[in-house]
């Protein structure tokens, strides 16, 4: 079956790349799924990063999206890291920085800003918020996470699947829920 895989992803990992308009990309990741990059901040790989995953879900159907807006924005993923398929990452100042030997489940975000003012008034302009994101080493994100701004994750933190992560933790922690806090240690 999977003798196929190749033949049905490669016209779309050309389009995604076609499309990908960022030119401040710094090192080179292994892609099995359509990935775009786009923005004009940096966007760094270390070595050994895989981006997608077969068999996986949303493998034909999706595609990565890393997204550095502005030009001191910053996505700077580790060595030695796994993202699985649906995977979004968007900074908008702040940065967004994940460690090495780092494995990310399916269809999961993370972001550095809320993207627009929150003050109604000023929601259509403004200055959003923006907040820096650290994802540490040998960090386990079950599938449908979301990480927002100003989180750190400590070193060998395991997220369960579908956990909403808005505050930060140390090493060595088992989080989940919505919000996430500690459910097990290490």
């Amino acid at each position: 079956m999977f003798k196929w895989a190749p033949f049905f992803q490669k016209p779309r990992l050309l389009k995604y790349w076609l499309l990908s308009t960022n030119k401040n990309v710094i090192g080179k990741a292994e892609c099995f799924q359509p990935v775009l990059l786009i923005g004009v901040g940096k966007i760094s790989f270390g070595k050994n990063v895989q981006l997608g995953y077969y068999p996986s879900p949303l493998y034909y159907s999706g595609y990565i999206h890393l997204e550095s807006r502005n030009k001191d924005a910053i996505i700077e993923i580790g060595n030695n890291v796994r993202i699985n398929n649906n995977f979004i990452a968007v900074s908008e100042f702040a940065g967004i920085y994940i460690g090495d030997n780092v494995l990310i489940g399916v269809n999961c975000e993370i972001i550095d800003s809320d993207f627009h003012e929150l003050i109604k008034e000023k929601r259509n302009g403004g200055i959003p918020v923006s907040k820096k994101v650290v994802i540490g080493d040998n960090v386990f994100m079950g599938n449908n996470v979301k990480i927002t701004k100003g989180v750190v994750l400590g070193n060998n933190v395991v997220v369960a699947n579908g956990a909403v992560v808005s505050s930060s933790f140390e090493d060595d922690v088992i989080i989940g829920g919505v919000p996430a806090k500690i459910i097990g240690r290490l």
